[in-house]
C-alpha cells in the first residue's frame, strides 16, 4: 500500500482532527469585560460578522468545558462540540450587553441546551425526555446515584427511589424506568451472539415469528369458506322480511336503527327487535342441523 495514503488517513482521522481543534482554539485570546461589552454593543448596532467572530472564538473553550461534563453518555465528543458551537451562535445573536451580565454567563445556557438536546436525540433510538421533568431526571439521576454511592447495578430501595423522585420532582415509576434505560444502552438485533463463532448467529435469529404459517393461514381460509357456505344455506330458512331486517341490522356496513325499520315496515320498534333476535335463533338451529 502507498505510504502517502496511510499518512493521509491518519492525518484526517477524527481523533487527530479533534486534537488539532483543541490546540487551535487555545490561540484565540480571552476578552476582558470592557472589550466584550464594547464588541457586544457594536454588534447589536451593526451585526458585523467580524465582531461576532471575535465574540465566538473567544468562547470556544467554554463549549469544550461544557461538553466535557457529558462524556459519560458515550457520544462522539467532536459532534457534541459542534452542537455546543451552534448554541454559541444563537447566544451571540440574542445577547444584550445592557443587562449587566457577562456574555459567558448568557452563552452557557444556550451551549448547555444545545448539547443536552443532541444527547437526548442521539443517546437512544427510543425517544426519551419528552417533558422538562424527565429531561432533568435523565441528566441528574447519575449525579444523585453517585452522591449516594449507587453507581453499580444493584437495585435501589424504595426509600432511595422515593427520595430521588422527590428531589427531581418526578414519580417513582419514572425513576425506575429511567434507571433501567440508563443501565442498558440500545443494542442491534444483528449483533452476533458469539463473536468467536463462525456460524454468524445473530440475536434476530432467536426472536419467534408470531405470524401464522402457511398451514395455519390455509386452515383459517378453509374454515372461513366452510362457515360462509353454512351461513348462506342456513339463511334460506328466513322469509324475505326477516332476511331484510337481519341484513340491515347486522350485516350492512352501516346498520339501520330500530326506529327507521319500524317506520319502513309500519310496525313497532319492539317488534323489529323480536324479528331480529328470532332470525338469529333460526339460523343457529339451521346451522346445527347442516353440520
Amino acid at each position: 500500500m502507498d505510504n502517502r495514503l496511510e499518512l493521509s488517513r491518519e492525518e484526517f482521522s477524527p481523533e487527530v482532527n479533534l486534537s488539532r481543534y483543541l490546540q487551535h482554539i487555545k490561540k484565540f485570546p480571552i476578552l476582558s469585560y470592557e472589550e466584550e461589552y464594547d464588541l457586544a454593543k457594536e454588534y447589536v448596532k451593526t451585526r458585523d460578522a467580524k465582531i461576532s467572530y471575535r465574540l465566538i472564538t473567544s468562547h470556544l473553550r467554554l463549549v469544550v468545558k461544557v461538553v466535557s461534563k457529558f462524556r459519560g453518555y458515550g457520544l462522539p465528543i467532536a459532534e457534541m462540540i459542534s452542537e455546543g458551537n451552534i448554541g454559541l451562535l444563537y447566544a451571540v445573536d440574542r445577547f444584550d450587553p445592557d443587562k449587566g451580565f457577562r456574555f459567558s454567563t448568557y452563552a452557557l445556557w444556550w451551549i448547555k441546551a444545545s448539547v443536552q438536546k443532541y444527547v437526548l436525540t442521539s443517546w437512544s433510538l427510543v425517544k426519551i425526555g419528552t417533558t422538562s421533568a424527565q429531561k432533568k431526571l435523565f441528566f441528574n439521576l447519575r449525579k444523585v446515584k453517585n452522591r449516594l454511592n449507587l453507581m453499580d447495578d444493584r437495585e435501589m430501595s424504595q426509600d432511595v427511589i422515593k427520595s430521588i423522585a422527590g428531589a427531581l420532582d418526578v414519580s417513582t415509576q419514572e425513576v425506575l424506568d429511567m434507571n433501567t434505560r440508563l443501565k442498558s444502552h440500545d443494542g442491534s438485533l444483528n449483533a452476533l451472539v458469539d463473536n468467536s463463532a463462525d456460524n454468524g448467529v445473530e440475536l434476530l435469529d432467536f426472536i419467534a415469528d408470531t405470524k401464522p404459517n402457511q398451514e395455519e393461514r390455509l386452515a383459517r381460509a378453509e374454515t372461513f369458506c366452510y362457515r360462509k357456505k353454512l351461513f348462506n344455506q342456513a339463511i334460506n330458512c328466513l322469509n324475505p322480511r326477516e332476511k331484510d331486517i337481519l341484513f340491515k341490522r347486522r350485516l350492512a356496513e352501516k346498520a339501520m336503527t330500530l326506529d327507521d325499520l319500524s317506520k319502513s315496515y309500519s310496525i313497532s320498534k319492539e317488534r323489529v327487535r323480536q324479528i331480529e333476535l328470532n332470525s338469529i335463533k333460526k339460523i343457529r338451529k339451521a346451522v346445527a342441523v347442516l353440520q
